[in-house]
């Protein structure tokens, strides 16, 4: 291949690297630290960060001269997950896991102070409801789901989302005590995933473990179903219920260009 036909590629490839540097920890970059980061020249990392802010999927501080994130990529992540693209994504791990445990497998993402179901797979024995799951939304005090979910998050962040807000009771189960919520909230940590029994809704449980992509909470993964369809199987279902959670995150983490830092 020639220089002229590589050199396209390079620089895409590179645009790319940049996008992807943008990460939780890290939400923005400067010309100087982004060139040491990648052992680039600072006029190709300016150029970099100039072409990707005309594009909108960065935008610069007029004051530090610092760059985050644009609107493109928010308006192309919208499209992708709220057009079918993660549901497809993770479809067969959610078909693979049903068809283990035999109780519906659904997946879900943080949406303000809820979990928004994404996808959902029905196991043997039979569907949970009349209807998709899909856009469903579970409450961030109510239920295995959420908890698994809001549990990961620090002290001070799920703070924010959760308290201070009304907090419906959907049975007599459902925990409204931010105390006695909070108690609950940090055992996930320790154990690694959440159970439920009928605080969301009366005639189900839920057993729910934490996605993560590069150890940040993303979304949660949950087998729910009848009562005895889990009750005493928690440790037996965690199995293949942590193997899915791990494959999802893998299958979520994008690729990172290779830093040149020592």
């Amino acid at each position: 291949m020639t220089t002229d036909r590589g050199a396209p590629l390079q620089t895409a490839d590179r645009a790319l690297q940049v996008l992807l540097a943008f990460t939780h920890d890290r939400e923005e970059w400067g010309v100087t630290d982004l060139a040491a980061e990648f052992g680039w020249d600072k006029s190709v990392a300016q150029r970099l960060l100039a072409s990707l802010a005309h594009r909108g999927f960065l935008v610069s501080d007029a004051v530090t001269r610092r760059y985050r994130l644009g609107p493109a990529v928010w308006h192309m992540a919208t499209a992708w997950e709220r057009h079918g693209g993660m549901a497809a994504l993770v479809r067969p791990a959610l078909r693979e896991l049903a068809a283990v445990s035999g109780v519906t497998a659904l997946f879900a993402v943080p949406d303000g102070a809820h979990l928004r179901c994404v996808d959902s797979a029905d196991g043997t024995h039979g569907p949970l409801r009349a209807y998709r799951l899909a856009d469903e939304l579970y409450p961030g005090h109510a239920g295995a789901t959420s908890r698994a979910y809001f549990g990961m998050l620090t002290p001070g962040a799920r703070a924010a989302v959760l308290y201070g807000r009304p907090m419906a009771r959907f049975s007599e189960l459902t925990v409204t005590d931010p105390a006695r919520l909070e108690e609950l909230m940090c055992r996930v940590p320790a154990e690694g995933y959440a159970y439920s029994e009928g605080e969301y809704d009366p005639a189900t449980a839920g057993l729910a473990v934490p996605v993560l992509v590069r150890a940040q909470p993303v979304g949660s993964l949950t087998l729910v179903g009848p009562h005895e369809h889990l009750a005493g199987k928690q440790q037996e279902l965690l199995v293949p219920l942590r193997s899915a959670a791990e494959s999802l995150g893998e299958l979520l983490t994008p690729r990172r260009g290779r830093s040149r830092r020592p």
